[in-house]
């Protein structure tokens, strides 16, 4: 993971900058600490202080976009999921809070993710803020600060890291993108399901009853 720094010759202005984070809005960029300077311990501070989730890329502080229909929709996924898991004893589920260490200086908050026993060192889960893990699966749930080039760079990072599938969930079109590469994905439409595949053989989750009640 190429780490930014005051004197990259490829990363001379805040355009430079915008574009390596996949263009996203520049109101989510925090400049404090130094762009290129943050570290996870500034996560953690931030997050206690502000009650602000921000995810670390390239040592800069993205703050994450998390509406009220979009965690909605997160818990309606966790539950589901959380049904299916538990009571095979799979793994765990964790939600929009959840951060992790996916690279080194890379710290990543999926909107939820499963995370398989045999993943977790021991069976058991690591007892620290930022834990070194990979979940099997990732899902975003998109809102509208969601840039195509931002998913498009996290979805490189997933599978860099080795996450086996990744939901792109978007609530205005009640679709969503299932992915088993950054190049690899097939479109759920509004009556389809997302499939938990070969990461979690038997699940289902159809749009329908994740969008119900809920506005476009």
């Amino acid at each position: 993971m190429t780490t930014l720094t005051s004197a990259s010759p490829s990363m001379v202005t805040l355009a430079d900058l915008l574009e390596r984070l996949g263009d996203i809005p520049l109101e989510r960029v925090r400049v404090s600490p130094r762009l290129g300077d943050a570290t996870e311990q500034d996560v953690l501070d931030i997050e206690r202080r502000e009650k602000r989730l921000c995810e670390l890329v390239d040592g800069v502080l993205v703050e994450k976009p998390m509406g009220y229909l979009e965690s909605i929709i997160a818990v309606r996924v966790i539950t589901a999921l959380m049904n299916f898991v538990t009571s095979r004893d799979l793994g765990f589920v964790s939600g929009e809070a959840g951060m992790m260490r996916l690279l080194a200086g890379l710290v990543r908050i999926p909107d939820v993710a499963f995370v398989s026993r045999k993943r977790l060192p021991g069976g058991q889960l690591p007892n620290e803020p930022i834990p070194q893990l990979v979940p099997d699966l990732a899902i975003e749930v998109l809102s509208p600060s969601n840039t195509p080039g931002e998913m498009r760079r996290k979805l490189g990072e997933y599978f860099e890291a080795g996450v086996e599938l990744v939901w792109l969930i978007d609530p205005r079109s009640r679709s969503a993108m299932a992915y088993t590469a950054p190049d690899q994905a097939q479109k759920v439409e509004a009556d389809g399901a997302l499939d938990g595949l070969t990461v979690l053989p038997g699940f289902s989750l159809p749009l329908q009853e994740l969008f119900a009640g809920l506005p476009a």
